[in-house]
């Protein structure tokens, strides 16, 4: 399970939380323009937008999980069981594999508009990587700097929704998602009124009660609640250092912590890493589960005219600052 969401202060930010029980040993990988995409069905790519994010690489091909490219265009893929269904070749549209969509956007589009007209013309088509790496089922949060788009293949077809509050988890389908938000419209963050009998002297008792009601349980319907509550009433000063503390306070209030989620024999769900991009910059900014720090990974300080992936491992260890 995952979170994603966006953020703006003075500059735009994209990220997610990663929520899985094991790790295939991601990198913060940035593939740069001259990186021949080899497409399954839609053949050579050798040049395109240079763009960086976190990917497992499998046979020299990045499988990104969530990247950003330097137009500042951002998209991330999250687990959808059970209701993703990718389609048949078509011979009139393009096709491409699941394992490919986050390339085939970033590497073509500038902003969401873009995006658009390429979906139009598009055809995700149920193929695997490999025999080792079947086909995942997801649906995707896109954004730019204006706007955000949340993309569905289901059995209906290919759904498009304006997602006006940045935000993505897992099942249901976006469109209830959307719904449910109307059973926490009473929510608020000022200390609510006594509604309940005017003859009754209620006290707010405490900090914190026009939030009653908020969930707080680690299901995707609660997360995606709780994530729009709080981003969208979240206040940070606009530089970068409180902007991106920002984010991940924002991602915080859905971690996966290890031990609450058991999914059989030894094996917990857990937040295995978050990421925070500045859309603005080129800059991915990442936690994990066992390292609080942040670390950032700037991509305009590579060469962006290579033909080389370039990979940072990831720095698990928590990394202490020692006073005395």
């Amino acid at each position: 399970m995952c979170t994603a969401i966006t953020y703006q202060t003075k500059d735009h930010y994209f990220g997610r939380n990663l929520d899985l029980e094991y790790s295939y040993q991601e990198t913060v990988t940035i593939t740069p323009r001259n990186f021949p995409f080899n497409f399954r069905k839609m053949g050579l790519m050798n040049n395109h937008y240079a763009m960086i994010g976190m990917a497992y690489v499998a046979d020299e091909y990045p499988l990104y999980y969530d990247a950003i490219n330097e137009c500042g265009l951002g998209m991330a893929g999250l687990n959808f069981p059970g209701n993703a269904v990718y389609q048949e070749e078509n011979p009139v549209k393009d096709n491409v594999a699941p394992f490919e969509f986050i390339p085939w956007i970033l590497s073509q589009c500038r902003n969401i508009a873009e995006v658009k007209e390429l979906l139009a013309k598009m055809n995700l088509i149920n193929l695997n990587f490999s025999d080792a790496l079947p086909v995942s089922p997801l649906h995707w949060l896109i954004a730019d700097k204006e706007s955000s788009l949340t993309v569905e293949w289901v059995k209906e077809g290919l759904k498009i929704y304006d997602n006006p509050m940045g935000v993505l988890t897992n099942n249901p389908t976006f469109d209830i998602h959307l719904f449910n938000l109307n059973n926490y419209r009473h929510l608020s963050i000022e200390t609510p009124e006594n509604t309940f009998a005017s003859k009754l002297n209620l006290d707010a008792y405490s900090r914190g009660m026009g939030g009653l009601g908020l969930p707080g349980d680690l299901s995707s319907m609660s997360r995606f609640v709780k994530a729009t509550f709080t981003k969208m009433n979240s206040l940070s000063g606009s530089d970068e250092s409180e902007s991106i503390s920002q984010f991940f306070h924002i991602l915080g209030s859905v971690y996966q912590q290890r031990g609450c989620v058991h999914m059989g024999k030894d094996l917990y769900e857990i937040t295995i890493y978050s990421s925070c991009a500045n859309l603005d910059k080129g800059i991915y900014y990442y936690q994990t589960y066992e390292n609080s720090q942040i670390t950032a990974v700037d991509m305009t300080k590579e060469n962006l005219d290579s033909s080389k992936l370039i990979n940072y491992n990831l720095i698990k260890g928590q990394q202490i600052y020692r006073q005395n």
